[in-house]
């Protein structure tokens, strides 16, 4: 693989596993169950909604699942891997396919290992998690109405769309959907004009999950950068 190549693939990768989880990477492009709602639905008032999810992230203690991400725009392609979160502020997502990446955080820090480049990012997961969708499944869930205005546009659904507050957030907006209590699907619209929209398989709650899936220690010989 040649360089352009490579950064062309990290582009693609890092604009959605950073956003959608988280990694992300989810107007509002909503989920495909939440096309088949009627139009005559009420959305729910804010309060209610911010309650409702809040009771459905709470019951999220922790969480593994596959996933197949896709982005439409600039950076489009679609890619496929594997997940983990355990509250407070751990998750794991790992890119397998078409090439590797891996993103891990344990609370004081995250790691961004690009295989194909051989580098290793560390960056402070205070100044990443606070307004990104990766603090929805790992975060405080008492604390997301802070940093999100909460929103359920229709009263009978388990779907909600986040809008950050803060105005250096990476995204414009985030819908997340719940199917018997799990969350099954997240789409990003992104401040690029980028669309990201995460499936979850195999999904697992609340398993337990070794300390060690949120560790991360660079290979010998990888270029490690501290940002």
């Amino acid at each position: 693989m040649n360089l352009s190549t490579k950064k062309s693939t990290k582009q693609k990768m890092m604009s959605g596993a950073l956003a959608g989880v988280l990694m992300t990477s989810l107007g509002v492009a909503a989920p495909m169950m939440a096309l088949t709602q009627t139009a005559t639905a009420a959305p729910a008032d804010n309060l209610t909604a911010a309650k409702r999810l809040n009771k459905l992230l709470t019951n999220t203690k922790s969480m593994t699942a596959n996933f197949s991400q896709t982005t439409k725009g600039a950076s489009s392609g679609t890619f496929k891997g594997s997940m983990s979160v355990q509250r407070p502020n751990n998750f794991r997502w790992e890119t397998k396919s078409p090439s590797e990446q891996l993103i891990v955080a344990n609370g004081n820090s995250m790691w961004v290992y690009d295989k194909d480049l051989e580098q290793a990012t560390k960056q402070n997961v205070d100044s990443q998690v606070g307004n990104t969708p990766a603090l929805l499944l790992s975060g405080d869930p008492s604390k997301i109405d802070q940093n999100f205005k909460i929103t359920q546009p229709y009263d009978n659904k388990n779907y909600y769309v986040l809008y950050p507050k803060s105005d250096s957030a990476s995204f414009k907006s985030l819908s997340i959907s719940f199917s018997g209590g799990k969350p099954v699907m997240m789409v990003l619209n992104d401040t690029l004009g980028q669309i990201t929209s995460i499936k979850f398989s195999g999904i697992k709650m609340n398993p337990s999950i070794g300390s060690s899936q949120f560790k991360f220690t660079p290979p010998k010989g990888v270029d490690v950068i501290n940002q």
